[in-house]
Formats: C-alpha cells, structure tokens, sequence
C-alpha cells in the first residue's frame, strides 16, 4: 500500500473497497494475496478490513457506506446513533443511497432508496450521514409525539439545529406523517418544552384544566433553569425518568427545592407516574396550590368524572 491509500483506510476504520485498492496503485494479485493471507478480510464484498480486529460500530457503518458506494449515507437511527440523537447503537446498519441506484443487500445492512438522497447529506461530517434536520424528522416518522418531543429537544439542546431550521426541513417533506403535530411540538420546544413529560404537563395538566400557563426553563441563580415557573410564586419541577435518579440526580433536585423555597417559592415536585394515564389529580393539586397562592382564575374539568370539575363548585372566585 502506497502512503495515500494507507492513509485512506485510516481514516476509514482501516477499510477500503476494492476500487479504492485499485486505483491507489494495487494490483489484483496483491489484493488477492492479502486476502488470502488474511492480512486483509473481506467484510462485505469488495470492501475489505485492513486492520483485521476492528469490530466496533463505527467500523461496520464505514463498512457499509463503502459496500453502497457513491452517494450513500447512513440514516434513520444509524445517523441519529452518530448525531448523539439516540442512545444505544441500532442493531442494524442503516443506508439510503439514490433512487436510481441499486445496490446488493448483505447481512446486518438495511439500504433505502429516495429521490432526495443527495439534498439531505450533511456535506461535511463523516462517516457520512443525513443533517441533523433530516434526521430528526426520520426518526418522528410515524411515531408517538413522546419520540418527537424528546428527538427535537435533545437536537436543539445538543445545539446542533434550531427550531427555525427543523421546520425547513419539514416544509420540504410533503410526505411526512403527522405534520401539523410536528409544527405543534417545535413550537413547543422553542418555547422551552425540553422533554415528552413537559409536554404532557402543558398539554394535559395547564391547557386541559383552564390553568394558567407557566413559563418554561425559567432562569434562576448562575446557570439554573425551572421547568415551569408561575407568577403566583409556584414552581413545577417535571421529572420524566421512568426510573429512580441517581444519588447525585436527588442531591441536585434537593438544592434546587431549597433555593425556590428561600426564594419564597413552593414547589411541586412531578414525575412521569403523575402524567400517566391521566393528569387530572395532579392537575386538581396544582390548581389548589394555585389558588393558595393567589390564583382567582377558573380551573375546569376535563371530563365529566375529573376531579377537577368537582371539586371547582366548591371555590370562590375572583370577579369574572
């Protein structure tokens, strides 16, 4: 291997394909005689390791780029894996490559075809993947608005996009599912909703119960934020963990109950189990603190049996 072709499979996770060989000044026989030396293993066809070993996520996703080939880019929970948009690495490898392209299906490789493969390519980051735009709306496609809000708001907290750009991108994808939802929770994310369970609360504690609405990742101290703060001197703490925090993550929301309460703030403490199935009782207690603290407005019932609707006869109101 010449230095430049050397260098090539560096930089990509000690692969090349078989055309990269070639054209960097390797004969067929010395990439047949490394073959079958094992210096080299072939991973897909005609894209080969030259660093036998290298097994890691990121090489098997080089590896498939490679084997696609011109035009091709990860995408769906590949590039959102990449993105830092999702979590654990996707079981499988993720492709799209252009429709007039057709290309072999191997083993762990899952290859798309779209018209608009090359416009929605990040030009600059490698391995090469869709935008952060394009696949954040991949991965809302036809899923429950929870998904959406959490992949927006970790997007935009990451600052990799904005909200403006987000829906750019929708408004070039007539296709997409669900899109005046979408254009629901972006503007709920630019207001400062940053995860599914603050969207829940807006949505089934504030707007379904006639509350007031509060205002989210309000400032406090040096680099503090309240999840939804009142001017009535209420704070509303939402924790969407499905499990128990950490040690650290109790010690924190501590601190922060303290410093609302030397503030002369009262906080309500809310957790993923308070949301779901239904908000109504944690909806009744917050209006009641409301009022406790000054609140005149007129909560209502969401349904014939909430409580909320029950229990609003029974309280004097201000002047309408």
């Amino acid at each position: 291997m010449d230095a430049l072709l050397r260098a090539r499979a560096a930089g990509q996770s000690g692969l090349v394909s078989r055309a990269q060989a070639l054209s960097g000044g390797m004969t067929r026989k010395a990439v047949e005689c490394r073959l079958t030396s094992g210096r080299w293993i072939a991973v897909h066809p005609g894209v080969y390791q030259t660093m036998p070993g290298r097994q890691d996520w990121e090489t098997l996703a080089v590896a498939a780029l490679l084997h696609a080939g011109r035009g091709s880019a990860l995408c769906g929970s590949s590039a959102g894996y990449l993105w830092g948009l999702v979590r654990a690495a996707p079981d499988q490898i993720r492709v799209v490559v252009p429709a007039t392209r057709r290309v072999r299906d191997v083993p762990g490789v899952v290859i798309s075809r779209s018209r608009h493969a090359l416009d929605r390519v990040d030009p600059v980051s490698w391995p090469h993947r869709t935008t952060v735009e394009h696949t954040v709306l991949d991965l809302s496609d036809r899923r429950r608005p929870d998904r959406a809000v959490a992949v927006a708001a970790k997007a935009i907290g990451l600052e990799l996009t904005s909200t403006d750009r987000l829906r750019a991108a929708l408004a070039g994808r007539p296709q997409q599912s669900d899109r005046a939802l979408l254009l629901e929770i972006f503007a709920e994310v630019a207001e400062g909703c940053e995860s599914p369970a603050e969207r829940r609360f807006i949505r089934d504690v504030e707007r379904a119960h006639g509350l007031p609405c509060g205002t989210s990742q309000s400032p406090f101290g040096k680099a503090g934020r309240r999840d939804r703060e009142y001017d009535h001197g209420v704070v509303a703490e939402i924790d969407g963990r499905l499990g128990h925090g950490g040690w650290l993550d109790v010690q924190r929301d501590g601190r922060r109950d303290r410093a609302a309460a030397v503030a002369g703030r009262t906080t309500l403490r809310c957790y993923w189990s308070d949301l779901v199935p239904t908000a109504c009782a944690l909806a009744l207690e917050v209006a009641q603190v409301l009022r406790a603290k000054g609140w005149d407005g007129r909560p209502r019932g969401c349904g014939r049996t909430c409580p909320v609707g029950l229990a609003a006869p029974s309280w004097n109101f201000g002047p309408p």
